[in-house]
């Protein structure tokens, strides 16, 4: 995915800058045709599975039944509750204590060959605990949000500030500003195959076990924070470049400071993605209900989605209440939007932190529920890992 970016930052973007828009979109249009021919033609050697209902159907039974069963009391008895059609002795959880009513059998409920009676007034044990993984997982998933908004606006601003500055590469080249995300394209490829090949086998040789995604993830949020630090600090500089040469109030001046101070901000940016966007994709297919596993896969691209929308919705704001973002941003101070950034980073890192400590792995839960020995725990942790 970060090869074919880096494809369309530069060769695209070039294509558009020095022939026309016109042949980039062209370009667009042939790549989606032949990526379309290519999936039409392999369609036929792929085995269809025949559908088998939607599994937010079963999580919303879990709500309308516990609901239904507002006023009913809780039973400490497994065989109070319905497991379907597995002979599993378990009561549900503890945690959201509420939902377990969904579970609970009362009379006409069940039919005496033990079928349900009542599809939507009574689920399985297991739809209840599906629900309450994800429920645990949100506030974790939340801050995937918070990681992805700076690094959105961050995208945009360094576009802006590539242009009013020196993009020369000898006499006759100049970078397009377009393309310079394309630093944290490259700095992502090369960080996840030094992470998969060396850096994480030599963790794993230290500590004896492999750094859980929790921990990939906030490697990833500190890292994310020391981009903007270091976007504010050049900011901070080209500004001052800026005032000392006279050009903070002409419109589309160039600034004499070389573009590859962008440089260093990018590629940490991509070495936060190297660790925290893996991480996440770990976690959710590590940690999600079975019949949500393929929907796991794609909560990062909704978090990333959202936080596309909340970057515009943030930016429009601090142009609406400061003088920080104006049309020369050679008039404005877009170093204190990156301060901005810093201290919204931190805040977030502080959430996902508590979020993190208190979060506890579904398979370790099985084992606590399930098991008396300590020692199986710790045992079953090492297997985690």
């Amino acid at each position: 995915m970060y090869m074919s970016s880096l494809i369309s930052a530069t060769a695209i973007v070039y294509v558009e800058g020095n022939v026309s828009w016109a042949w980039g979109f062209g370009l667009c249009i042939a790549a989606n045709l032949l990526g379309l021919a290519i999936f039409l033609s392999g369609n036929r050697f792929y085995r269809h599975v025949k559908p088998q209902g939607s599994p937010f159907t079963s999580l919303a039974c879990v709500i309308v039944a516990a609901v239904r069963k507002r006023k009913v009391l809780h039973s400490s008895r497994s065989e109070d509750y319905y497991h379907g059609t597995k002979m599993v002795a378990a009561t549900p959880t503890k945690t959201f204590k509420f939902l377990n009513r969904a579970a609970l059998k009362v009379e006409g409920d069940v039919r005496p060959d033990g079928s349900l009676a009542k599809p939507w007034k009574l689920c399985t044990v297991q739809q209840v605990e599906d629900l309450k993984t994800l429920i645990r997982i949100f506030p974790l998933w939340s801050t995937g949000i918070f990681l992805s908004t700076p690094l959105a606006i961050q995208g945009s601003m360094v576009v802006l500030q590539a242009l009013t500055m020196d993009r020369h590469i000898g006499p006759h080249f100049k970078i397009p500003a377009g393309s310079m995300i394309v630093f944290v394209f490259i700095s992502t490829s090369i960080f996840l195959t030094l992470l998969d090949r060396f850096l994480l086998p030599i963790w794993q040789k230290l500590t004896r076990q492999f750094p859980t995604p929790l921990q990939r993830i906030g490697v990833g949020h500190v890292l994310n924070v020391l981009s903007m630090a270091v976007s504010a600090l050049v900011e901070a500089k080209r500004l001052k470049t800026a005032e000392s040469h006279h050009l903070q109030h002409q419109d589309g001046a160039i600034v004499p400071m070389s573009v590859w101070w962008l440089v260093p901000q990018l590629a940490i940016a991509g070495i936060a993605e190297a660790f925290h966007f893996p991480g996440q994709i770990a976690l959710y297919y590590q940690e999600f209900p079975a019949p949500l596993k393929t929907t796991s896969t794609a909560m990062v691209a909704l978090f990333i989605a959202v936080a596309y929308y909340l970057s515009t919705t943030l930016t429009d704001l601090l142009r609406g209440v400061t003088r920080w973002l104006p049309d020369n941003i050679n008039e404005g101070r877009l170093d204190n939007v990156y301060w901005v950034l810093v201290v919204g980073g931190a805040l977030n890192l502080s959430y996902f932190l508590v979020c993190a400590w208190l979060y506890k792995y579904k398979d370790v839960e099985m084992v606590v529920d399930d098991s008396s020995s300590s020692d199986n725990h710790v045992d079953h942790q090492h297997q985690q890992s």
